[in-house]
């Protein structure tokens, strides 16, 4: 291009402005153009400048072009030229775009905010609508009972009555302010005054869906009677049956006597006690104010929630045959579990720990005649004499089991007062009788002593003979169960509210705490709401001993019962209950009464009792442990057989015993007490493992009693202070007594009997009788220190811190020696 001067200028494509060339070509001579972009600044040789015809070439004369461009690096150029353009193309598209969607969503604002008052001022004028008709029925209402409420005037004859004498329509008055309101709607002025205003369903009550009886509103309408004749309206006095237990909150005592708490704080202020609503008071002073207030005082005490729970006596025509509760009793490794294995004819002893068994097992068993039989399978060991009990205590019969080639042991002796205790008849299962030194015939001599007279012995007890391994005699040892249950004539009414026994609890960790209760009267139903002992909840499904899940128990039959609360206790009873909050009233009752037990047992309660229990504690080492089972009667059998284990001098202590895994909680209880944990088949989990690892808590797992024990028993035995006693070694007399410079009075000594050493003690004897005892300061032989000296020679002797010694003295020489001392 060329402008009027004849000044050539450059073209850019792009739309590209001409405020952006900054020199332009002049006079036909070649040079570069300059133009700035937003992002740089870029030189462009001429195009063509490299030959005479325009059009730069490779080949173009190095002369021509300018200031030593090359063609590759103009090439170059023109690209970021380019590309600039593109990208400021780029930008401007997406300020447009952006420009855009900010209109769009103002405009989408300002529509929703129109919206949103449009509604506003439609709820408004709903709301003033309804508030006006709401006036209009309330005044209407108001002159319904001006007029109901004003005495009727005789009616005057018609022809008495003039046109002149007939009173204004009601309607009238009625017209004036309907339209006295339509004048004043759209102005506003009278809405906030009658937003206060009573209207119609807040008048009758009916406002919250709630009614007023026909009742309720002739008392209103006489109450208004009386005021508007001038009469005083008098509340009449409701006198209450008011519940009071031993102690009660002032704001209760107002609650249940329906009186204001300002009025009882009153009465008890006359009475001298200065008390607010939130203290207690006794059920003494609590019986005044109610007799003061006029009500009827009914005394209760904490126990009466457990009056829920009847004892009902059931008729003969509602009770129904049970099955028979057998328990097995026997002393340890006599074949119990196994002999039971051959009834079930399953293998339970497989999967006890060491062959013993350490759980109350329950199962059932139908026999080839169609008879059903409840077993409970109960541990021989003395640790778990408390277990037996209990199951003596639910049991009917008790299958006494003794090994044939091991006649009658401890245990033995411990099961037969269990059931003479009890009260159960007996049967006698003399086992291993198929081992060649089996002798069942001493097995019933051993039992007279304990007054169990077998059938062959002309007794009532009866006997059996059998075999575990090759199932000889169990078809008699049935069929001896069968008869005996017939003799008692077990009966028990299933259609009646459950009660049962808890044999065993644990902490499942998949199912949460787990009973296995046996049914003892009634039937237990999925769903039924129970409390036992401590704890309740709601039978969320019933497990039979096969591990079948069935929808009800009847009597005599052993389940496990999932949806507790808590895990209870073995031995506690189960008990239905009617509704939940029962249940739980009397389980927090329960917990609240054993927690002041434990309490009024552990403290002391005089200045004597305290000093006792403080010396007590001075005077003796305690072993603190954590220990934690798999199941309730475990770490209850446990915990007793810790308890047996120490002296005066020592004892172990059990900090905390539960059921369940070892959790961290356990690790910073036994961190904070320095105490080990002991697992009874559990474990800890991963988060306890490795707080125990990084706390330095010690952890044992154990799966048999007897080795928990042992260890048990040498750890506090370690805390015994060792026995001193002392060894008599030699005597030796002193001859002649010299002064030694620096050194005092050595005494010159011959060893009479024995051996006198360096190390070893000595005592100086005068006329038999101890005067001095002490250390040797030297032993010396000739002019030698030497550490001992035989009988028959002479030596010299010095006493340490000691010179009151004479010729004729005779010294004692012994040793000390350390006993360990160990726990019986």
């Amino acid at each position: 291009m060329s402008d009027s001067d004849g000044k050539k200028t450059l073209g850019l494509r792009g739309g590209a402005r001409p405020g952006n060339v900054k020199q332009s070509f002049s006079h036909g001579r070649t040079k570069n153009v300059v133009v700035e972009t937003k992002r740089k600044r870029v030189v462009v040789p001429k195009p063509g400048a490299g030959k005479p015809g325009g059009g730069a070439t490779p080949s173009g004369d190095p002369s021509r072009r300018p200031a030593g461009i090359s063609d590759a690096e103009m090439a170059r150029r023109m690209k970021a030229l380019q590309a600039a353009k593109a990208r400021e193309a780029e930008e401007a598209a997406a300020r447009e775009a952006a420009e855009r969607a900010r209109e769009e969503e103002r405009a989408r604002r300002r529509a929703e905010q129109e919206a949103k008052e449009r509604e506003q001022r439609e709820a408004e004028e709903k709301a003033r609508a309804k508030a006006e008709e709401e006036e209009r029925k309330r005044k209407e209402a108001e002159e319904a009972a001006k007029r109901a409420a004003a005495a009727p005037a005789p009616e005057e004859p018609k022809a008495a009555r003039s046109p002149a004498s007939k009173p204004a329509p009601a309607a009238a008055p009625r017209k004036q302010d309907r339209e006295r309101d339509q004048r004043g709607r759209g102005k506003g002025r009278d809405d906030n005054r009658r937003s206060g205003k009573l209207t119609l369903g807040q008048a009758t009550g009916g406002e919250g869906n709630r009614q007023r009886s026909m009742a309720a509103m002739k008392r209103k309408q006489e109450r208004a009677r009386q005021k508007a004749m001038g009469g005083s309206v008098e509340r009449e006095k409701v006198i209450r049956d008011v519940q009071l237990p031993e102690a009660i909150m002032v704001s209760e005592l107002a609650n249940r006597m329906a009186e204001r708490v300002a009025d009882v704080v009153k009465s008890l202020m006359q009475m001298g006690m200065m008390v607010t609503q939130n203290q207690t008071i006794d059920a003494d002073t609590a019986e005044l104010i109610i007799e003061e207030f006029g009500h009827k005082v009914t005394r209760v005490s904490d126990s009466d929630v457990e009056d829920v729970i009847k004892e009902v006596e059931d008729s003969e025509d509602d009770l129904q045959p049970r099955p028979p509760v057998i328990t097995i009793m026997g002393h340890v490794d006599h074949g119990k579990t196994s002999l039971l294995d051959a009834i079930r004819d399953a293998r339970v002893v497989a999967g006890e720990a060491g062959g013993i068994t350490q759980h109350i097992g329950a199962y059932q068993v139908k026999t080839e005649g169609g008879t059903t039989l409840t077993f409970l399978d109960t541990p021989g060991h003395a640790a778990f004499t408390s277990m037996r009990s209990r199951g003596a205590q639910v049991t009917d019969i008790v299958v006494l089991v003794v090994a044939a080639d091991d006649a009658v042991m401890p245990q033995t002796i411990e099961a037969i007062n269990h059931a003479k205790a009890a009260g159960v008849p007996m049967i006698v299962a003399i086992n291993k009788v198929d081992k060649p030194d089996a002798n069942p015939d001493k097995v019933r001599t051993d039992l007279l002593q304990h007054e169990v007279i077998v059938e062959k012995m002309s007794g009532e007890v009866q006997d059996v003979e059998v075999s575990a391994i090759t199932g000889q005699g169990l078809d008699e040892l049935l069929e001896a169960i069968a008869l005996q249950s017939e003799i008692l004539e077990l009966k028990a009414n299933p259609d009646r509210a459950a009660q049962g026994a808890v044999i065993e609890a644990q902490l499942d960790v998949g199912r949460g705490p787990v009973a296995t209760v046996l049914v003892q009267t009634g039937t237990l139903r999925q769903g039924d709401i129970f409390v036992v002992g401590e704890q309740y909840g709601k039978v969320r499904a019933l497990i039979n001993d096969k591990g079948d899940r069935v929808k009800e128990a009847g009597p005599s039959v052993p389940v496990e019962v999932l949806g507790l609360n808590g895990t209870p206790e073995a031995g506690d009873v189960l008990n239905v209950t009617e509704t939940e909050a029962q249940a739980r009233e009397i389980a927090e009752y329960r917990e609240q009464a054993a927690k002041d037990k434990r309490a009024a047992a552990g403290a002391a309660t005089t200045l004597e009792q305290l000093m006792q229990k403080a010396k007590e504690d001075e005077n003796v080492n305690e072993l603190p442990i954590l220990m934690k089972a798999d199941v309730q009667g475990s770490a209850e059998a446990i915990v007793q057989a810790m308890e047996k284990i120490g002296n005066d001098e020592v004892r172990v202590r059990v900090l905390h015993s539960g059921v369940g895994a070892i959790t961290e909680t356990d690790v910073g209880l036994a961190e904070a007490s320095g105490a080990p944990i002991l697992g009874f088949n559990v474990r800890a989990n991963a988060s306890a493992r490795n707080t125990a690892n990084q706390k330095g808590v010690e952890i044992r797992y154990y799966s048999v009693i007897y080795d928990l024990v042992d260890d048990v028993k040498a750890a506090a035995s370690g805390l015994l202070s060792a026995e001193i006693r002392e060894k008599f070694i030699g005597y030796a007399e002193i001859r002649e007594v010299f002064k030694v410079t620096g050194v005092g009075k050595v005494a010159g000594c011959l060893v009479t009997e024995g051996v006198a050493r360096r190390s070893a003690g000595v005592r100086l004897l005068r006329d038999n009788v101890v005067i001095h005892e002490g250390t040797l300061k030297t032993l010396k032989r000739f002019k030698d220190e030497v550490a001992e000296v035989q009988s028959g020679q002479e030596c010299g002797m010095a006493f340490e811190n000691y010179d009151d010694i004479r010729a004729g003295d005779v010294i004692e020489i012994f040793e000390r020696e350390e006993v360990t001392r160990t726990l019986d």
